[in-house]
């Protein structure tokens, strides 16, 4: 009874060894479209959706068929399985349960496709590379001009709220002076403007900067500064201009010039008032869009 315990022992083990080898031995041959490639490893995607991995290695035959039922063949290296080429692989499973591919067939039209998509796909990565970085430069540049213009706008409301201030200290000197209405003027700046504009062109900081000299050597010195506009526009809109102007040249005489706030007179928004060009002209409505700097010293304390 031992013996014949150990006899089918023996038996079941050889057959056991067998139905291993079949299974390890165990053939694929599908054909299908290359779906994926990493290194060694190749997906292929066969029948109605199915996908399987196949093992690349060293023995793996890579061929190029073609001709009269497809007898041609050319060795391939394995560079050419790209993704989207259809192939025929054959392939044998391990004890892992792997697939190694064995061969590799496909038609050069067909590599020639697959190639011309990858191109076209790789052109298509490019350039939405290409786009993202651009679109990553322009929202940069865009991030930059906020924080300029938010910086800008703080400093031009800082500069607004100098401009209030310096008004408010110059209207409360103006009170003070006001009874002192009979004055000798010493010397005069006109700067003028463009259509509509209230900035001071940088060619004026000159002969500005020079009265603020000659102010500090008379005597009692007050500087007064009044705005124009030309009649061009709405009346509403020529007083504010002409009030902007008045401001903005204030400014450069106190802030450039030096000129104490209790040297200043309120700065005047004449609007249209007092024209001395012709209002029907270009040349005469540009002599009108001015501010007039003055000089001043009163009669009283000049002895005059």
């Amino acid at each position: 009874m031992t013996g014949s315990f150990l006899r089918a022992c023996v038996v079941l083990s050889v057959l056991l060894v067998f139905l291993t080898s079949l299974v390890v031995a165990e053939d694929v041959k599908i054909e299908g479209l290359i779906i994926g490639r990493s290194g060694d490893e190749m997906i292929v995607k066969f029948g109605s959706g199915a996908e399987l991995a196949f093992q690349l290695t060293d023995s793996t035959k890579v061929q190029q068929v073609g001709g009269l039922f497809k007898a041609q063949r050319k060795q391939m290296s394995m560079a050419a399985l790209i993704p989207g080429l259809k192939v025929q692989v054959e392939g044998t499973y391990n004890a892992q349960r792997q697939v190694i591919a064995t061969s590799v067939k496909f038609n050069g039209d067909d590599l020639e496709q697959a190639q011309s998509a990858q191109a076209a796909l790789y052109q298509t990565r490019m350039q939405a590379q290409a786009n993202q970085e651009q679109l990553e430069r322009h929202n940069a540049e865009l991030k930059a001009q906020n924080e300029a213009l938010q910086k800008q706008h703080a400093q031009i409301a800082e500069q607004q709220e100098k401009i209030a201030a310096n008004k408010a200290a110059i209207a409360a000197n103006t009170a003070r002076f006001g009874q002192l209405d009979d004055y000798y003027i010493w010397d005069e700046v006109t700067v003028y403007f463009g259509n509509g504009q209230v900035q001071v062109d940088p060619k004026y900081n000159a002969p500005l900067l020079a009265l603020c000299e000659k102010a500090k050597t008379v005597d009692g010195y007050m500087v007064e500064v009044h705005g124009y506009a030309s009649v061009v526009g709405s009346k509403s809109l020529n007083q504010k201009l002409s009030e902007d102007r008045a401001d903005n040249v204030t400014n450069i005489l106190l802030q450039q010039g030096h000129v104490p706030l209790t040297r200043m007179m309120a700065p005047a928004a004449m609007g249209e008032s007092r024209q001395i060009g012709n209002d029907k002209t270009a040349e005469g409505q540009a002599e009108n869009r001015r501010v007039v700097v003055r000089v001043l010293q009163n009669k009283a304390i000049a002895g005059i």
